[in-house]
C-alpha cells in the first residue's frame, strides 16, 4: 500500500513540474525579444515566406552570427523591391558621380576663391562633412545592389551608419552656421564687426564635429547588421530589435537626434533667411547675389533636409505611440534627396565666393560711415 501511495505522489510531483514548465515555455515565448523590422508597403511581389512568418520570432543565432526573423511580408516586400535594389543605389551613384569631384575641387580652390577666411573655413567644413558622407555611400550602394545584403563585417556597418547620418547632421549645422554668420553681418552689423569672426567659425566648426561624433556613439556600439533566414541575406541597420532591452532606446534617441541634427537647424536657417532678405530688399543697393546666396542655403533645406527629417521623425513618432514602423520605406526614399544636397553645395560654394568680400555700409549714430565684409 505504501509503494502505491509513493508511486502515486511521485507521478503526480513530475506532472505538476512539467506543468509548470509548460507554463514557463508559454511565458517566455510570448515575453521574449520581438525584432521590431524598419520595413514599409513597397512594390507587392510575391515572396516564399513560411507560412507563420506573421508571427515575431526570438532573436536567435544562424551560422554564428544573431539573426532575426521578420514580422509581416511588407518588410521582405521592401528588402527584394526594386526600390531599395535599384532605385535607391542609383541615386547614390548619381551623388557620388557629381559630389566628389565637385567637393574636391572647392578644397582645391578655397584658398583662392573665398576672400574671407572665416567664410573659407566654413566652405572647408561643409565640402569635408560632405566627401565623407560620399564615401560611406560607397558600401551602401554595393550592399544595395547585391540585394540588401551586407558582407563588410559587423564594424563596417557600424563605422557606414555612424559616418552616414553623423555627416548629413554635420552639414545641416554647418549650413545653418553659415546662415547665422550673414544674419549677424546684415541685421546686427555694429556686433559682427567686433567679433573675431575667424575664431568663432573655427569653433563653431570643430563644436559641430565634435557634438555629432559623440552623438554617433550609440550607433557604433549597438548591433547594427542581422542574419534574415527567410530571405538568406544580411541587413546592415535596416532590420533592428528596438523591442530588445539592447535597442529600445534607439527609439528616443533618433527622436531627439531628428528634432536637433535636423529640425533645430531648419527653424534657425528659416529665420535668418526671412531676416537677411527683408533687410537687405529695405537696402538701396543691389545684393542680388548675396540673396541668392542666402536663398540657396534656405533652398537645400527644404528640399533635401525637410522631407526626410519629418519623414523620421514621423517614422519614430509611430513607432513610440503604436508600433507602426510603416514609414520606413518612405524615409529611405526622401534621405536619397539629403544625399543629393552634395551636389548642391558646389553651387553655394560658387555664389558665396562672389558674395564674399563684397562691404555692406552702415551708418553710425554720429553719422559716420563704416563698412563690413561679408
Amino acid at each position: 500500500m505504501a509503494n502505491i501511495s509513493t508511486i502515486f505522489l511521485l507521478a503526480f510531483l513530475v506532472q505538476t513540474a512539467q506543468g509548470q514548465k509548460q507554463q514557463r515555455d508559454a511565458h517566455d515565448s510570448t515575453s521574449g525579444v520581438r525584432p521590431r523590422t524598419f520595413q514599409g508597403h513597397a512594390i507587392p511581389i510575391e515572396l516564399p515566406l513560411p507560412p507563420n512568418s506573421t508571427e515575431m520570432e526570438t532573436r536567435s543565432f544562424v551560422d554564428g552570427g544573431p539573426a532575426l526573423a521578420l514580422s509581416t511580408n511588407s518588410s521582405a516586400l521592401y528588402l527584394r523591391s526594386s526600390l531599395s535594389t535599384r532605385v535607391i543605389p542609383s541615386i547614390y551613384v548619381l551623388a557620388i558621380i557629381i559630389g566628389v569631384p565637385a567637393n574636391i575641387a572647392i578644397l582645391v580652390s578655397i584658398g583662392t576663391k573665398v576672400r574671407s577666411v572665416s567664410a573659407a573655413i566654413l566652405c572647408c567644413s561643409l565640402a569635408a562633412s560632405d566627401l565623407f558622407l560620399l564615401l560611406s555611400l560607397l558600401l551602401k550602394v554595393q550592399y544595395h545592389f547585391s540585394g540588401n545584403d551586407w558582407t563588410f563585417g559587423e564594424a563596417a556597418c557600424r563605422l557606414t551608419i555612424a559616418c552616414f547620418y553623423g555627416n548629413l547632421y554635420c552639414s545641416a549645422h554647418t549650413l545653418a552656421c553659415m546662415s547665422i554668420k550673414r544674419y549677424l553681418a546684415v541685421v546686427h552689423p555694429f556686433f559682427y564687426k567686433g567679433l573675431p569672426k575667424r575664431a568663432c567659425t573655427t569653433w563653431a566648426s570643430l563644436g559641430v564635429w565634435l557634438v555629432f561624433s559623440l552623438a554617433m556613439l550609440p550607433s557604433l556600439l549597438v548591433h547594427q547588421s542581422y542574419r534574415i533566414p527567410q530571405l538568406g541575406i544580411t541587413t546592415c541597420h535596416d532590420v533592428l530589435p528596438l523591442d530588445a532591452s539592447t535597442h529600445n532606446f534607439l527609439v528616443y534617441y533618433n527622436i531627439g537626434l531628428t528634432l536637433f541634427g535636423f529640425l533645430l537647424p531648419l527653424l534657425v536657417t528659416a529665420v535668418c533667411f526671412g531676416s537677411i532678405v527683408w533687410h537687405l530688399n529695405r537696402s538701396h543697393q543691389d545684393w542680388s547675389l548675396y540673396i541668392k546666396a542666402s536663398t540657396l542655403v534656405f533652398l537645400i533645406f527644404v528640399v533635401c533636409f525637410s522631407p526626410s527629417s519629418c519623414i523620421h521623425l514621423l517614422h519614430y513618432l509611430r513607432i513610440y505611440t503604436s508600433g507602426d514602423d510603416n514609414f520606413y520605406t518612405y524615409f529611405n526614399v526622401v534621405v536619397c534627396l539629403c544625399c543629393l544636397h552634395c551636389c548642391l553645395d558646389p553651387f553655394l560654394f560658387m555664389l558665396v565666393s562672389k558674395s564674399t568680400g563684397s562691404r555692406l555700409y552702415f551708418m553710425t549714430h554720429k553719422g559716420k560711415m563704416f563698412s563690413i565684409s561679408t
